[in-house]
């Protein structure tokens, strides 16, 4: 009866004892000489992310609420038996109606030593590449650039012209960008010293400039603020100089008061605001 017994386990234990044959050879990579796989692999979300899910189940109605507007008026005249698409009436108006959403964040450094020698831009690069990790078609998804190298596009006064390297850009999308957004929040603004708020226009600005109806929040930090990032502030010495840099806010806002909806997506993020 023991005997019996004792033969399945030691079948399970001897039945993956030796791996699988590989019937095909994997191909290799003629640039790095490594194997590739047959299939291609994208990565997706590895980690929970809390600013994400604090969009999705909280901020996202609340702006909804918020940034609604309610038409005010006659009531139009019944609609006629042949339809026509008049761009005034309020049911093709108010259609298409969604929440403000973030797009992407970039970022982006001006180095004006790089205009003599484009190894100046060395030290930008590595800053950008350790705050977002990013890289060229980084996961197996296409679309990510990378941390990509910014050339003049017209002549200015007579140390700029067009195709001479100058700066950097990077932009984040999906997890990146919301884990580029919880560093700032948590770790970078609470250390700043003289840092109130994103400085907002006068009141008595236009709401029809370009600016106010792009849906960008748009603002800078000084190079002494880039030190407080963790990825930096690990091996600060690594780095010769730092160098400041511009942060856009791009949202799917659009239209006159895009910008004001697109500070009340940001502000729900915990970034504050003044006015001076």
């Amino acid at each position: 009866m023991s005997a019996a017994v004792s033969r399945p386990a030691m079948h399970s234990l001897t039945r993956f004892q030796r791996a699988p044959q590989i019937t095909r050879k994997l191909r290799r990579s003629p640039r790095t000489g490594l194997p590739q796989p047959h299939v291609k692999i994208l990565t997706h979300q590895f980690a929970p992310c809390r600013l994400e899910d604090h969009y999705h189940t909280t901020l996202k109605d609340d702006l909804m609420y918020m940034t609604y507007k309610h038409q005010i008026g006659e009531r139009p005249p019944p609609r006629q038996i042949r339809l026509t698409f008049d761009p005034a009436d309020p049911y093709t108006k108010h259609r298409h109606n969604p929440p403000s959403a973030g797009r992407r964040i970039q970022l982006h450094t001006f180095v004006k030593e790089a205009v003599n020698s484009k190894s100046h831009l060395l030290g930008a690069l590595m800053q950008m590449k350790a705050l977002t990790g990013e890289t060229f078609q980084g996961g197996g998804h296409h679309a990510v650039e990378g941390v990509q190298i910014v050339k003049g596009k017209k002549s200015v006064g007579g140390w700029l012209r067009p195709g001479i390297p100058v700066g950097v850009k990077v932009d984040l999308k999906g997890q990146a960008m919301y884990d580029f957004l919880g560093t700032l929040v948590e770790f970078v603004f609470p250390r700043l010293r003289d840092f109130s708020g994103i400085i907002l226009p006068p009141q008595s600005s236009s709401v029809n400039t370009p600016s106010a109806v792009a849906g960008v929040v748009s603002f800078g930090l000084s190079p002494e603020a880039i030190q407080f990032f963790p990825q930096i502030e690990v091996n600060v010495d690594a780095y010769p100089k730092l160098h400041g840099m511009h942060i856009h806010f791009v949202t799917n806002a659009t239209g006159v008061g895009a910008e004001d909806r697109a500070r009340a997506l940001v502000s729900g993020f915990q970034i504050p605001f003044l006015r001076r």
